[in-house]
């Protein structure tokens, strides 16, 4: 029979065995790896790593006792790097594919110790089959002094504190500020927190958070773009703000004149330029990041001017209802309606053209094999 390669592997994502012991992966062989669990051991005891390396000799070791002679085993350790991201995932399958080119294992055994390990399965699947995960969890006390003290040591780890820190401070300093400031404003800032929270917790389950982090790490890597990229997403910023005052200025105009839905309609109609600038510039730092990077596609060139169409035609509309709203005659006639949508009309010929070049220089970029920033 034919022999049949099996890799045990373990994946150190945010690269604690590196850092804590300097030793850099990938980690191969059962001697290298158990030296790797007893020096990281030492180093950091209560270090969950360790117990996912253990776990993978443990599996190892079970293989090689119970299987046949035609089968072999190895075991290996991939580490990441400890900005877990882009980085640390290219790490891990740069490491893979050199332990899968000396091995050529046939399937594959992995052994986490949480979530955050696991999340490399994909990468794992792409260059060798995976017959089993396995995930070890360390039996740990349920009194309440073992609480705190869990509590109290995922409060010193940065990644952590990061995470439960700032949205509890935010929260707290928004309730204390409400407190302090006079009625009328206090209980507007108190009545944001559920906005705050409810925002949070949006960006959470959209997957928001990933995007802006995806952001953030394209920046550390584009500092020349980012520089002015940022300039553009604080030009954003100062737009939604200016897009907030102009509504809230215009509804306190309008709220003792007209009817509220006219009031609402001159509101959103006021506030429609500056949230249009907001996402013209956010989308002009994302075209600048992706200049850098040589990935810009078009797609936000296009994005841009689809923008601009929804806005003349919004605009337009809202221009046209709040004159039938207020009494005022609008002639449903052929030359009127084209006088109304001549700048819409004007943004979608932009958009069909700017389509159209976008298209033809991809295709020549794929005829000629030479890239044409597209």
């Amino acid at each position: 029979m034919p022999m049949t390669r099996t890799l045990v592997l373990t994946v150190d994502r945010d690269n604690d065995l590196g850092v804590k012991t300097g030793i850099r992966g990938p980690v191969v062989g059962r001697r290298q790896v158990m030296a790797a669990a007893l020096k990281l051991g030492i180093a950091d005891p209560e270090e969950s790593d360790t117990n996912a390396i253990l776990g993978a000799l443990s599996q190892h070791d079970n293989l090689a006792e119970n299987n046949a002679e035609e089968e072999e085993v190895e075991i290996a350790i991939l580490t990441g790097d400890e900005k877990v991201g882009i980085r640390s995932d290219r790490a891990v399958a740069a490491q893979l594919e050199e332990v899968v080119a000396a091995f050529q294992p046939d399937k594959a055994i992995l052994v986490t110790d949480g979530a955050e390990d696991e999340s490399v399965l994909p990468i794992i699947q792409s260059q060798v089959r995976i017959d089993h995960v396995e995930k070890i969890i360390v039996k740990q006390s349920k009194g309440i002094e073992g609480t705190y003290y869990y509590i109290v040591k995922a409060l010193e780890d940065p990644k952590w504190r990061a995470k439960i820190m700032i949205p509890v401070g935010l929260v707290m300093a928004l309730f204390g500020l409400g407190i302090m400031l006079p009625n009328e404003i206090g209980g507007i800032v108190i009545g944001g927190l559920p906005l705050v929270t409810g925002l949070y917790l949006l960006s959470k389950g959209a997957g928001i958070e990933t995007t802006v982090n995806k952001v953030i790490q394209e920046m550390r890597d584009n500092a020349d773009a980012a520089m002015f990229s940022s300039l553009l997403w604080t030009a954003t910023l100062f737009s939604a703000i200016f897009a907030v005052a102009e509504g809230y200025r215009e509804y306190s105009a309008q709220v003792l004149s007209a009817s509220s839905s006219v009031v609402w309609l001159e509101v959103v109609n006021s506030a429609l330029a500056w949230i249009v600038i907001a996402f013209l510039t956010s989308t002009a730092g994302f075209m600048l990041l992706r200049l850098k990077r040589g990935s810009f596609s078009g797609r936000l060139l296009v994005l841009g001017i689809f923008g601009m169409v929804v806005y003349s035609f919004v605009d337009t509309a809202l221009d046209i209802a709040i004159r039938v709203l207020l009494g005022e005659s609008y002639e449903f006639s052929v030359p009127v309606i084209i006088d109304d949508l001549q700048y819409p009309m004007i943004w979608i010929v932009v958009l069909w053209m700017a389509m159209t070049i976008v298209r033809s220089l991809r295709t020549r970029q794929a005829q000629t094999e030479r890239y044409w920033g597209i």
